[in-house]
């Protein structure tokens, strides 16, 4: 029996339905599995780039009569590196053998808490980064000979105890705003950083959301 117009108008559909959702999985696949192993990748430059800049700055410190900072900023960069290997570890549990949205989900999941993290300690890290520079510098023989010196000859400074309290009070509010503005300085560098890739994974996230509803 011969097939109506309409029976095969039907089937043509159908099959049409068959052949795009398997190439439609697929490119969400191949996308959520792209995004991801960018970001992947960024991460462990990130961590390389922790791991190496002691070693890069804790020599140069010392040749340029500066060690108390390149001690103290080698600390941070240490302790931020302990911080985020530990952070880093919860993707050996994120399972690939689930959707694309499962996928992407489950490490968006993971990625949050981490910029979280790194959001509340960037409260302390950018004063503690401050305070590691002018300790460097106010410590260095060079530097109070050169500057300090002409500075002070230059200029009337209300001294307690050998230290120029104005100078003081500016230290310390410097310090007090990079605590306040911590948090939008990192989520800044961390725009810069990833904002792209960020903003697509968004994207993909929210349609396939659309997908499922509908």
């Amino acid at each position: 029996m011969e097939k109506s117009i309409e029976s095969v108008w039907k089937q043509g559909f159908l099959d049409t339905n068959a052949m795009v959702i398997p190439k439609l999985n697929n490119l969400y696949n191949k996308k959520s599995i792209h995004i991801v192993d960018k970001f992947k990748k960024m991460l462990r430059i990130n961590l390389i780039f922790l791991i190496i800049f002691p070693f890069v700055i804790l020599p140069i410190s010392f040749f340029v009569k500066i060690p108390i900072m390149g001690i103290l900023i080698s600390l941070l960069f240490a302790t931020i590196l302990i911080i985020n290997k530990k952070l880093f570890k919860g993707l050996d549990k994120i399972d690939k053998n689930v959707s694309s949205y499962e996928y992407l989900s489950s490490f968006n999941n993971w990625l949050q808490p981490q910029i979280l993290m790194n959001m509340k300690l960037s409260k302390f890290f950018y004063p503690y980064m401050f305070i590691a520079m002018v300790a460097g510098f106010w410590f260095s023989e060079h530097f109070q000979e050169e500057v300090l010196n002409r500075v002070f000859a230059n200029h009337q400074f209300y001294l307690v105890s050998g230290i120029a309290v104005n100078w003081m009070l500016s230290m310390v509010l410097i310090v007090i705003v990079l605590a306040v503005f911590g948090e939008k300085l990192y989520k800044f560098e961390m725009n810069l950083m990833y904002g792209d890739i960020t903003k697509k994974m968004e994207e993909l996230i929210h349609d396939m959301e659309d997908l499922r509803a509908k």
